[in-house]
């Protein structure tokens, strides 16, 4: 934690961090500014195996992360100097548990200008990758799944509202409602790559 803070923090200034899913809705700690913002070289994806806050060992959820390649859109948020103490021990507590990320400082475009943010990226070497799953296999993980966040559908449609309302992309709100129906044969392809992207991976113990 230290070190990642000490490579793009001087100290004194104030801080970005970017967030893609559940920091959209749910942020948990005081900012003084958020925008829209795109990052470049990633993308986002459910690639992440979850074994407890959104699943079991036996019934693994599925959570976002971002893995190589394209562009995400997500928001950037302004963390104080003076709140930099306080608050991002327990950010990197809720986003680094079991070291499956790698906190890397990005540039962002945002909505006024470019802004460098901690963004925390999918550790491909990680055993929680997921790596390459047929859509099928994604939508079973996500509906098939509940930890001690809650059941994985309810994380992905949160995630999807909160895109929605922010960027009125009608058809992820859509591919949600579709999602949250019971029978798996009328699940849809996923509408984009931004939804799921893997390479050949299985999944691990951790999370």
């Amino acid at each position: 934690m230290h070190a990642t803070l000490a490579a793009g923090w001087d100290g004194q200034g104030d801080i970005w961090i970017f967030g893609y899913g559940s920091l959209i809705w749910r942020p948990e700690f005081v900012h003084q500014e958020q925008r829209l913002a795109t990052v470049h070289g990633y993308h986002r994806s459910l690639c992440l195996w979850s074994r407890i806050n959104r699943g079991t060992p036996e019934h693994p959820g599925l959570v976002f992360g971002l893995d190589r390649g394209g562009a995400c859109r997500g928001m950037v948020f302004r963390l104080a100097a003076q709140d930099v103490a306080t608050s991002f021990p327990a950010l990197w507590e809720r986003e680094m548990p079991s070291g499956d990320y790698l906190p890397r400082w990005l540039r962002c475009t945002t909505t006024q200008d470019d802004v460098k943010a901690l963004c925390f990226v999918m550790d491909r070497t990680s055993p929680g990758y997921a790596g390459r799953l047929s859509r099928e296999e994604v939508v079973a993980a996500v509906r098939h799944s509940t930890g001690r966040y809650g059941r994985c559908t309810e994380y992905v449609a949160s995630t999807a509202h909160a895109r929605a309302r922010t960027y009125c992309l009608r058809r992820h709100a859509r591919y949600t409602r579709h999602l949250m129906r019971r029978s798996p044969r009328r699940a849809p392809l996923f509408p984009s790559s931004s939804w799921t992207h893997h390479a050949n991976r299985r999944p691990s113990r951790k999370l």
